[in-house]
């Protein structure tokens, strides 16, 4: 098991780190968006801070899945994001990075399975 988590854990911090420097870097061009994908991109980046923010969140829970620093804490900042990228390939591209976005659940649950101990005192009724 212990194995399993290293391997997961670092396969999912290269996905975001490789997609934080992609987008930071400008290392790609941007493709050409149509319909839904457009409409809903073009209101992310019309907030100009939400963008940066998703991919700085990114960069950073990638640092701590590569290093294996910080992981349940990486494993709960990321998870609002990794349900938002699921919702996005789920509803709006359906057609395009949906086995990414099903890792990605699949993964993080995984390690937080993984890192239960942790989150024991989170969960607690007190």
């Amino acid at each position: 098991m212990k194995i399993a988590v290293i391997i997961v854990r670092v396969l999912m911090g290269l996905l975001f780190l490789f997609g934080s420097l992609v987008y930071f870097l400008n290392l790609f061009p941007q493709p050409e968006l149509a319909g839904k994908t457009k409409i809903f991109m073009d209101g992310v980046n019309a907030t100009t801070y939400l963008m940066p923010l998703i991919k700085i969140t990114e960069l950073l829970c990638g640092i701590a899945f590569v290093s294996g620093f910080f992981v349940p804490l990486a494993t709960v900042v990321i998870a609002p994001i990794i349900v938002n990228i699921f919702f996005f390939h789920a509803f709006v591209a359906p057609e395009q990075g949906l086995p990414v976005a099903i890792f990605l659940v699949l993964a993080n649950s995984f390690l937080a399975y993984a890192h239960w101990d942790k989150f024991k005192p989170l969960v607690a009724a007190k």
